[in-house]
């Protein structure tokens, strides 16, 4: 779910689109299952994940990137500058 890559995290995560609220809702199978309020159109969904870790994390947007899975459900996001202890405080 959550593992440390040289100076930051990768998080393999189970997205939900058009959702009442952007929040992490637990965990999927092994990825951390977040509700997206954006429509998966035009890249809105991906943007939102983005923001979302960005915002929650307290990094810069640059510092976050999703690197495997774009156009689907399971993705991969690269988040610089955090600790896997960090990521594993989202879980409620």
């Amino acid at each position: 779910m959550v593992r440390a890559h040289g100076a930051g995290v990768r998080v393999d995560v189970h997205v939900v689109p058009r959702a009442a609220a952007t929040a992490v809702v637990g965990v999927y199978g092994n990825r951390l299952k977040l509700s997206l309020a954006a429509p998966p159109v035009d890249g809105a969904a991906n943007a939102e994940l983005v923001a979302f870790f960005a915002r929650a994390l307290g990094v810069p947007r640059r510092d976050v990137a999703i690197v495997a899975g774009e156009t689907g459900r399971r993705k991969t996001v690269a988040i610089a500058g955090v600790s896997v202890e960090a990521v594993r405080a989202l879980v409620p």
